[in-house]
């Protein structure tokens, strides 16, 4: 066998949402690798860079131009054994470079039984049967809608957005604030469930109105928001101003006119992440990526059930009906890193700050570690784990080695690492950045014991 690190030729999508020419990353990072048939167009969107084995976009040896997939499942020891049982002689992971530049659908990725209900049903639609939670980690300021906003923020928007509360209706909207009053923060059982069917209720009664409803109630709150900025929104709510939500109104309106997902964002938080910061996402959680480039890991599944700003196919019974109508500050979206154990830094590493920084979501499929080489000979030694991994360099140059195989290691340039592979990455610059995902079942995706 030869020594399990393969430099992989992988593809970008063109979704009308990504950023256009070489401002976007993903187009940037696939044009690192050689390839016949792709050179990046300036006018054209260049939305997503995948790595890994999902049929939809698979990734290849740039060297024998094999499917990465043809690879491990001719080799299970490349991944281990018991991961490619698990999984079907499949990476349990699928990687990926984000570049937003407008809205992504209001959306969620149904849990593993209910992903097998839809691609049974529906597998025009819905083609996977897999789950998809997933973690996002900006690399640039990134911005977003994500998980259902603490009640009493759903409250105050009820009643100070006059626009969404005649949406919905008043007897929805006092019916909601009733249901939940004086118990909005309690963690008894039977008032958590109350509170995520009242939730429910009212989510459901707001997707549900007319489009030309929609669209005329779009008009006041467009108009509203351009006329009170700071005093918009009843001054915005406890975790946002009223400027920022005016302004987010204007922009998401310029990108989908009038749509249901200008109404949406005041059930869901808006957060904002700056480089480094992270946010995982459970099956059946509710989002919309709105700006930024972001490193994205997920199980291996390319299931979406949308319900606005998109002109793609709608779902909406079904999405009302999956979530899991959870509710929780901003604080609760973010993750919270750690350094990474299972690794040594040499002394030029640990003089210049370098790090090595584990981003470790509550499932078995994947975890991701950025490293920041912070000076040149800087080196992070990595202990062999018994699982695959995927790295890509997002910034600076150096070398990557497994054994006795040393190759270049530069910005968009995705290498993948064999399982009980120990792998060496050495700076050639003050700033090299490096992101792997990687997937262990034996303990070392977490803390030492």
């Amino acid at each position: 066998m030869q020594v399990p690190l393969l430099r992989l030729q992988c593809g970008v999508n063109s979704y009308d949402w990504g950023k256009v020419g070489k401002a976007s990353a993903a187009a940037r990072f696939a044009a690192a690798t050689p390839s016949g048939d792709f050179s990046i167009q300036e006018d054209k969107p260049y939305a997503e860079l995948w790595m890994g084995t999902h049929p939809s976009l698979p990734s290849k040896d740039l060297e024998t131009q094999r499917t990465l997939l043809d690879l491990v499942q001719d080799n299970q020891a490349l991944m281990s054994t018991e991961i490619g049982q698990r999984y079907g002689g499949k990476l349990p992971f699928l990687f990926k470079v984000l570049s937003i530049r407008k809205a992504l659908s209001i959306q969620a990725h149904p849990n593993k039984k209910f992903a097998e209900e839809l691609h049974s049903k529906d597998p025009k639609n819905y083609p996977d049967d897999n789950h998809k939670p997933e973690m996002t980690i900006a690399i640039t300021p990134f911005d977003g809608l994500c998980g259902f906003r603490p009640l009493a923020e759903i409250s105050h928007y009820l009643s100070a957005v006059p626009s969404l509360r005649k949406l919905i209706g008043d007897s929805a909207a006092n019916n909601f604030e009733k249901a939940v009053k004086g118990h909005e923060t309690s963690n008894d059982e039977q008032d958590l469930e109350k509170n995520k069917k009242a939730l429910q209720t009212a989510f459901s009664a707001l997707m549900k109105c007319e489009k030309s409803d929609v669209s005329t109630a779009a008009k006041d709150l467009v108009a509203a928001a351009k006329e009170e900025g700071e005093s918009f929104a009843g001054n915005g709510g406890p975790s946002n101003g009223g400027q920022e939500l005016a302004d987010l109104v204007i922009r998401l309106n310029s990108q989908f006119e009038g749509d249901i997902g200008l109404f949406v964002l005041f059930f869901l938080n808006y957060v904002k992440l700056e480089v480094g910061e992270a946010m995982f996402l459970k099956a059946d959680d509710i989002h919309a990526y709105l700006s930024g480039d972001i490193m994205e890991c997920m199980a291996s599944s390319d299931n979406v059930v949308r319900a606005g700003f998109t002109p793609k196919f709608q779902d909406i019974p079904t999405l009302t009906t999956m979530l899991t109508y959870s509710y929780a500050p901003i604080s609760e979206q973010k993750m919270n890193p750690v350094d990474y154990p299972y690794v040594t830094l040499n002394s030029v590493a640990y003089s210049s700050a370098s790090s090595t920084t584990l981003y470790d979501p509550p499932i078995e499929e994947f975890s991701v570690v950025k490293t920041e080489l912070k000076k040149q000979g800087a080196k992070a030694t990595f202990e062999a784990i018994e699982g695959p991994s995927i790295i890509i360099c997002t910034k600076g140059q150096g070398k990557v080695s497994v054994g006795p195989k040393v190759e270049d290691m530069k910005e968009g340039f995705v290498y993948f690492v064999g399982a009980t592979a120990e792998l060496v990455l050495e700076s050639s610059c003050d700033d090299f950045t490096v992101f792997k995902a990687f997937c262990d079942l034996t303990g070392k995706e977490g803390p030492k014991s």
